[in-house]
Protein backbone atom coordinates (compact mmCIF):
# COMPACT_ATOMS: atom_id res chain seq x y z
CA UNK A 1 0.00 0.00 0.00
CA UNK A 2 1.50 3.29 -1.02
CA UNK A 3 1.65 6.18 1.67
CA UNK A 4 -0.54 9.36 1.07
CA UNK A 5 2.25 11.70 0.68
CA UNK A 6 1.01 15.82 0.87
CA UNK A 7 2.32 18.15 -1.74
CA UNK A 8 2.11 21.71 -1.87
CA UNK A 9 0.98 23.44 -5.59
CA UNK A 10 3.13 25.71 -7.40
CA UNK A 11 2.20 28.56 -5.00
CA UNK A 12 3.93 29.86 -1.65
CA UNK A 13 0.77 30.91 -0.30
CA UNK A 14 -2.86 30.77 -1.00
CA UNK A 15 -4.47 33.71 -3.11
CA UNK A 16 -6.59 36.26 -1.09
CA UNK A 17 -10.21 36.96 -1.48
CA UNK A 18 -11.48 39.96 -1.36
CA UNK A 19 -14.79 40.99 -0.47
CA UNK A 20 -17.55 40.69 -2.29
CA UNK A 21 -17.79 42.85 -5.35
CA UNK A 22 -20.73 44.50 -6.78
CA UNK A 23 -21.61 41.53 -8.62
CA UNK A 24 -22.20 39.48 -5.35
CA UNK A 25 -18.40 37.21 -6.53
CA UNK A 26 -16.00 36.96 -4.70
CA UNK A 27 -12.75 38.34 -6.12
CA UNK A 28 -9.49 37.04 -6.01
CA UNK A 29 -6.95 39.18 -5.12
CA UNK A 30 -3.04 38.56 -7.28
CA UNK A 31 -0.09 39.89 -5.84
CA UNK A 32 -0.11 43.21 -4.39
CA UNK A 33 -3.14 42.95 -3.49
CA UNK A 34 -4.16 43.58 -7.63
CA UNK A 35 -8.06 42.66 -7.56
CA UNK A 36 -8.38 39.63 -10.53
CA UNK A 37 -10.96 40.99 -12.78
CA UNK A 38 -12.01 39.43 -16.03
CA UNK A 39 -11.71 41.80 -19.05
CA UNK A 40 -14.41 43.60 -20.14
CA UNK A 41 -15.69 47.23 -21.15
CA UNK A 42 -17.59 49.93 -19.42
CA UNK A 43 -17.71 51.34 -15.75
CA UNK A 44 -18.86 48.12 -13.66
CA UNK A 45 -16.35 46.06 -14.20
CA UNK A 46 -13.82 49.12 -13.02
CA UNK A 47 -16.13 49.54 -10.03
CA UNK A 48 -15.78 45.87 -9.30
CA UNK A 49 -11.88 46.36 -9.37
CA UNK A 50 -12.15 49.61 -7.39
CA UNK A 51 -14.24 48.13 -4.47
CA UNK A 52 -11.95 44.87 -4.27
CA UNK A 53 -9.00 47.21 -3.59
CA UNK A 54 -7.87 46.22 -0.03
CA UNK A 55 -7.56 49.00 2.05
CA UNK A 56 -6.60 52.71 1.71
CA UNK A 57 -5.49 51.42 -1.93
CA UNK A 58 -9.84 51.89 -2.38
CA UNK A 59 -10.33 55.32 -1.56
CA UNK A 60 -7.18 56.14 -3.48
CA UNK A 61 -9.21 54.02 -6.66
CA UNK A 62 -12.12 56.00 -5.89
CA UNK A 63 -10.29 59.17 -6.15
CA UNK A 64 -8.72 58.32 -8.78
CA UNK A 65 -11.89 57.56 -10.87
CA UNK A 66 -13.88 60.60 -9.34
CA UNK A 67 -11.08 62.49 -10.90
CA UNK A 68 -10.66 61.42 -14.05
CA UNK A 69 -14.46 61.16 -14.75
CA UNK A 70 -14.77 64.54 -13.51
CA UNK A 71 -12.02 66.16 -16.14
CA UNK A 72 -12.89 64.20 -18.99
CA UNK A 73 -16.42 64.13 -20.07
CA UNK A 74 -17.54 61.24 -22.04
CA UNK A 75 -14.46 58.42 -20.60
CA UNK A 76 -14.71 55.16 -22.04
CA UNK A 77 -13.76 52.52 -19.26
CA UNK A 78 -12.43 49.03 -19.20
CA UNK A 79 -10.62 45.91 -17.33
CA UNK A 80 -8.23 44.45 -19.16
CA UNK A 81 -5.10 42.33 -18.02
CA UNK A 82 -6.64 43.24 -14.55
CA UNK A 83 -5.95 46.52 -14.47
CA UNK A 84 -8.65 49.66 -15.10
CA UNK A 85 -8.05 51.62 -18.52
CA UNK A 86 -9.63 54.99 -19.71
CA UNK A 87 -9.82 56.13 -22.54
CA UNK A 88 -11.93 57.95 -25.72
CA UNK A 89 -14.02 56.59 -27.75
CA UNK A 90 -12.09 56.15 -31.47
CA UNK A 91 -8.91 57.81 -30.03
CA UNK A 92 -7.47 55.25 -27.76
CA UNK A 93 -6.45 54.86 -24.02
CA UNK A 94 -4.92 57.29 -22.13
CA UNK A 95 -4.25 56.19 -18.64
CA UNK A 96 -4.31 52.64 -16.69
CA UNK A 97 -4.41 51.98 -13.47
CA UNK A 98 -2.46 49.13 -11.12
CA UNK A 99 -2.17 47.95 -7.61
CA UNK A 100 1.17 46.98 -6.29
CA UNK A 101 1.85 45.65 -2.24
CA UNK A 102 2.47 49.25 -1.42
CA UNK A 103 1.32 51.60 -4.33
CA UNK A 104 -0.82 52.35 -6.86
CA UNK A 105 0.55 53.03 -10.25
CA UNK A 106 -0.56 55.42 -12.44
CA UNK A 107 0.68 54.80 -16.46
CA UNK A 108 0.32 57.81 -19.01
CA UNK A 109 0.59 56.05 -22.41
CA UNK A 110 1.90 59.11 -24.29
CA UNK A 111 3.27 60.44 -21.00
CA UNK A 112 6.37 62.10 -22.25
CA UNK A 113 4.43 64.17 -24.08
CA UNK A 114 2.49 65.73 -20.44
CA UNK A 115 4.41 68.86 -18.69
CA UNK A 116 5.55 68.30 -16.37
CA UNK A 117 6.53 64.95 -17.43
CA UNK A 118 5.26 62.48 -14.67
CA UNK A 119 8.61 60.79 -12.97
CA UNK A 120 8.19 57.29 -13.02
CA UNK A 121 10.55 56.14 -16.50
CA UNK A 122 9.63 53.30 -18.63
CA UNK A 123 11.02 50.44 -21.09
CA UNK A 124 8.55 51.96 -23.69
CA UNK A 125 9.28 55.15 -24.76
CA UNK A 126 6.32 57.11 -24.78
CA UNK A 127 4.97 55.82 -21.07
CA UNK A 128 5.31 57.49 -17.80
CA UNK A 129 4.49 56.72 -14.87
CA UNK A 130 3.34 57.77 -11.48
CA UNK A 131 3.34 55.75 -8.29
CA UNK A 132 1.09 56.74 -5.29
CA UNK A 133 1.60 55.43 -1.90
CA UNK A 134 -1.36 56.04 0.91
CA UNK A 135 -1.85 59.85 1.44
CA UNK A 136 0.40 60.74 -1.59
CA UNK A 137 -2.19 61.72 -4.17
CA UNK A 138 -1.90 65.41 -5.74
CA UNK A 139 -5.24 65.85 -7.04
CA UNK A 140 -4.51 68.83 -8.50
CA UNK A 141 -1.37 67.64 -10.32
CA UNK A 142 -3.07 64.38 -11.25
CA UNK A 143 -5.84 66.40 -12.76
CA UNK A 144 -3.79 68.58 -14.80
CA UNK A 145 -1.95 65.34 -16.21
CA UNK A 146 -5.34 63.70 -16.66
CA UNK A 147 -6.51 66.75 -18.94
CA UNK A 148 -3.71 66.47 -20.94
CA UNK A 149 -3.03 63.01 -21.41
CA UNK A 150 -7.26 62.61 -22.48
CA UNK A 151 -6.45 65.39 -25.28
CA UNK A 152 -3.30 62.96 -26.71
CA UNK A 153 -3.72 60.29 -29.28
CA UNK A 154 -4.14 56.97 -27.24
CA UNK A 155 -2.87 53.50 -27.01
CA UNK A 156 -5.00 51.28 -29.21
CA UNK A 157 -5.07 47.75 -27.81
Amino acid sequence: MRDKVKTRSHRSKPRKVATKSRSRTKVVLLSGGNPQIANADGDEPVQAYIAALPGWKRDVGQRLDALITRHVPGVRKAVKWNSPFYGIEGQGWFLGVHAFTHYIKVSFFRGTSLRPVPPGASKQKDVRYVDIHEDELDEKQMAAWVKQASALPGWAT
